[in-house]
């Protein structure tokens, strides 16, 4: 019986101690009737938040809590959050994280404060482009000549931004790892309008217009089957390697870098030598420089300026997404173009653009073996690649060598070279008999459809239609395009643009040039011809007497039967169909 009394007051003192302590836990600040629910405003802040006397007294729950044991953790809690808060479906955070001086607003707050700021970067290329512009400022009128120019012929430079879309982000990136002024990536605007098979009337190539030697000198290889000035990837490096050399020849001066790029680090410097034993300013606007030269710092300044305010000069540019446009893949040996073309899932056309160094209808059997392919055509390329049997890289014929035929002839009637067959028949000399047999690599498509190769570029510009007569020229031994070029009554430059060659690229006997004669519109005003009989004097050359009487050498040899090998005799005489409006100066 004592247990049982015992008992039943224990449990009576336990469930009175009970209330009072869950009464004490659930005690809220009475409040008006009248006053509306509390809300908390996503626009508010910290300091407009609800006095703290006001707030529900989640700080005294948290330390009581600790207080009282463990069991009242379990007390529940929802008679504290107001109807009207929408809350997130993730768990809440436990109360034990708030210390005696925070709230549960001020620690998030806290943490999105504390968060590292991110930079947001520019998604056009343009953009991040004239963030790092660090040439000289100048409104020198030569600039502002070339600005009007360019913003008057807005459809141009339009074309120009749009051409360098596959190639500018690769180019300010090389740019961007080198700490070079962003500007130089417009660069190629002015050398080469951004067209990747540009050739100009002085043998310069590519978009970034090396000539011959200088690329040889800057690591480009050049040869019949592959062009390093007018591989992208190779031929950036290289000019930018150039113009840091050249900055640091300078002193450290852009402009005056620039300058030595166009026309030679000589000239820059014979310039500045003028200057200085003069006691004039050396910088770039103050030298005496070749026109051309002259207008070629100015015109990139001028890009630079419309480029970096479009709108400053009402020009809409076409926005360039700032990711890259191609990716360098490695095929470890020579491919066909076209088949590679098929295998990327592009036109042929594409391809070269992209990889306009290679000349042929493959590329280099020696080097370098990577080709750039568009960044979303790289990975269907690489899987294509690993799948393909080498020997199915090139097609290969069995040719049976007939009589007369030479190594030469063969490797021009297969576009190859005579080093290849030797190389891949394991040849000890150029020595050939009819009847053997040799290997020969050649295209695997239809010689139409490798339509950037170097012979179809070719053809297709002699294939234009021009003002005048279309006449065929062949070369004979002793010819120059000078010689050529007054006899039709042509300039050089006009010569050799109509062939696709330059003014001083080597020709040889037997070679056809295409020749595009004026029409006389009247026949009776054709020059008069005067016979003139010559004797040859001390020192006199054929050359020398073609220049003199404005014919040419070959003109001289069919005259008078000339033997080119046999030396002008004095005393000797020659016989001349003189153009006398010419001797005249007509």
């Amino acid at each position: 019986m004592p247990q049982a009394t015992n008992k039943t007051l224990f449990k009576i003192i336990t469930f009175f101690s009970s209330l009072l302590l869950l009464s004490g836990c659930l005690t809220q600040p009475q409040k008006s009737e009248k006053s509306p629910p509390e809300t908390i405003s996503q626009s508010d802040n910290k300091e407009s938040l609800t006095p703290p006397e006001e707030q529900p007294n989640v700080e005294s729950i948290h330390y009581l809590s600790k207080q009282q044991g463990s069991e009242a953790l379990h007390a529940p809690l929802e008679p504290l959050i107001p109807d009207t808060l929408d809350l997130p479906t993730q768990p809440p955070l436990p109360l034990t994280q708030f210390g005696p001086d925070s709230s549960p607003h001020q620690s998030l707050s806290g943490i999105v404060e504390n968060q590292p700021f991110q930079e947001i970067k520019p998604t056009d290329l343009w953009h991040r482009l004239r963030q790092q512009y660090a040439l000289p400022d100048s409104d020198h009128p030569r600039i502002k000549y070339d600005q009007n120019r360019y913003t008057k012929n807005s459809n141009h430079l339009l074309q120009l931004t749009e051409r360098a879309h596959p190639y500018l982000h690769y180019i300010l990136e090389e740019i961007e790892a080198r700490d070079m002024p962003a500007e130089i990536a417009l660069l190629p605007m002015v050398e080469s309008a951004f067209l990747p098979f540009a050739y100009s009337h002085g043998q310069a190539a590519g978009i970034w217009q090396f000539i011959p030697s200088t690329g040889k000198h800057f690591g480009l290889k050049q040869n019949w089957w592959y062009d390093g000035r007018r591989d992208v990837y190779a031929s950036t490096k290289a000019a930018l390697t150039y113009l840091q050399q050249l900055h640091k020849t300078f002193d450290g001066d852009w402009l005056l870098a620039l300058a030595a790029y166009n026309s030679g680090a000589g000239t820059v410097s014979r310039a500045i030598r003028k200057n200085k034993n003069k006691g004039k300013p050396t910088d770039y606007w103050h030298l005496d420089l070749p026109k051309e030269t002259e207008k070629y710092v100015p015109k990139l300044l001028a890009l630079s300026n419309i480029i970096a305010d479009p709108e400053a000069f009402d020009i809409k540019l076409t926005p360039i997404p700032d990711k890259s446009y191609f990716e360098k893949v490695e095929i470890n040996g020579q491919i066909d173009l076209a088949l590679a073309a098929e295998l990327a899932e592009l036109g042929t056309d594409k391809l070269y653009s992209l990889n306009p160094g290679f000349n042929r209808w493959a590329t280099d059997p020696n080097g370098p073996h990577y080709l750039l392919i568009p960044e979303e055509k790289a990975s269907i390329f690489t899987q294509a690649l690993a799948q393909l049997p080498d020997n199915q890289r090139v097609k290969w014929i069995r040719h049976r060598i007939q009589p007369g035929e030479s190594l030469l002839l063969i490797a021009k009637k297969h576009q190859t070279t005579v080093d290849l067959l030797r190389d891949t028949n394991k040849l000890n000399s150029n020595m050939i008999r009819a009847g053997q047999h040799l290997l020969i690599p050649t295209a695997t498509r239809h010689l139409s459809r490798y339509t950037q190769s170097s012979e179809l570029r070719k053809r297709a510009i002699q294939q234009r239609q021009r003002d005048g007569e279309k006449i065929t020229h062949t070369i004979q031994r002793g010819d120059t395009l000078w010689d050529i070029s007054r006899k039709h009554k042509v300039s050089v430059r006009e010569l050799a643009k109509w062939n696709a060659m330059a003014p001083k690229e080597p020709i040889r006997p037997g070679q056809k040039l295409l020749v595009w004669r004026k029409k006389s519109p009247d026949n009776s005003l054709s020059a008069p011809l005067q016979i003139v009989n010559y004797k040859v004097r001390q020192g006199d050359s054929l050359a020398r007497i073609a220049q003199k009487f404005r014919v040419s050498i070959t003109d001289l040899q069919r005259w008078n039967s000339l033997n080119i090998k046999k030396y002008l005799q004095p005393g000797q005489r020659l016989t001349l169909h003189v153009d006398v409006i010419r001797q005249s100066g007509g």
